[in-house]
């Protein structure tokens, strides 16, 4: 198996568990954890893990130059993003979530073409919107809106701001994944993050009542710690090592789709046409966004 291959199915790991998170972050919030508490358990307990696991990998240094890179960075993917995703879905719901991530790689091409100069194709573009199309076609006529949401506007700007902190990171990011191993980068990264947040989250920290938590809130929260921060950053990063930023930004494109069928697999939801076509959509899209173009033989 080679290292794109890899790659690719790193992306789909990080993005499958992404969409599982969409549902079982929202069962603890804010019944046992605040959304601004539970990012200070995200980022200190991926720093830890990251920390430790960073012993297996090669001893290097952050050279001086990148240091602002790195905080830049951090800012955008462990500051900004993870706030305003929960805090946004808090307020809004699972439903829309799932949508509105859907805009990160049309925000992350846009950017690529700005900053990078990322070259935009006819096929990468078709397949953005193919995605773009049956993500809203599966979300807005594929499923019911669930009531648990206080100030669902609000919610919603907060997580088209999520998607836009988390397209920035990933640009930004690309630079130094060049330059250095993931542990490596990521125990600065989220280690920064720590320092971004306390702040911002120490009160909610404060008020979580530990002894008032039941078994499966311990298990959610295990969860979005070693699944959605641990595993998704590091897969991600690995996956930007073979592939470009808006090719793994495409992959979001899959969140509604997997989401759908988790329902499905738990008694949740139900299949219809509407479904069906939208799945399509949203495969096909990722199909020609990550697919190399065809160079004719000379």
């Amino acid at each position: 198996m080679n290292r794109r291959t890899l790659a690719i199915l790193a992306a789909l790991g990080a993005t499958t568990i992404y969409a599982l998170n969409h549902t079982i972050a929202k069962g603890v919030m804010p019944h046992y954890v605040q959304p601004f508490g539970f990012i200070m358990l995200r980022v200190t307990g991926a720093t830890v893990l990251f920390w430790i696991f960073s012993l297996l990998g090669p001893k290097q240094k952050i050279e001086k130059r990148d240091w602002g890179r790195l905080l830049v960075c951090s800012f955008f993917g462990m500051g900004i993003n993870m706030l305003s995703f929960f805090k946004g879905l808090q307020l809004s719901t699972p439903i829309n979530s799932s949508v509105l991530v859907t805009i990160t790689p049309i925000i992350v091409v846009i950017l690529s073409a700005l900053l990078i100069k990322e070259k935009i194709t006819w096929q990468k573009a078709m397949g953005i919107l193919m995605g773009f199309v049956g993500a809203l076609l599966l979300i807005l006529m594929g499923a019911e809106v669930r009531q648990d949401a206080p100030n669902i506007p609000l919610g919603n700007i907060l997580l088209i701001v999520n998607a836009t902190a988390y397209g920035t990171y990933l640009i930004l990011v690309k630079k130094l994944i060049e330059k250095y191993h993931p542990l490596t980068l990521m125990k600065w990264l989220f280690t920064i993050g720590v320092i971004i947040n306390f702040p911002i989250t120490l009160s909610e920290v404060q008020a979580i009542q530990w002894s008032m938590i039941p078994p499966q809130a311990y298990a959610s929260i295990a969860f979005v710690i070693l699944g959605t921060t641990f595993l998704t950053y590091l897969f991600n990063v690995f996956a930007l090592t073979q592939l470009k930023a808006s090719s793994v930004s495409a992959f979001t494109y899959l969140q509604p789709l997997i989401g759908i069928l988790f329902a499905l697999g738990t008694g949740k939801d139900s299949l219809s046409f509407i479904k069906i076509v939208a799945a399509f959509l949203v495969l096909a899209g990722v199909y020609l966004a990550n697919r190399k173009p065809v160079r004719a033989k000379v």
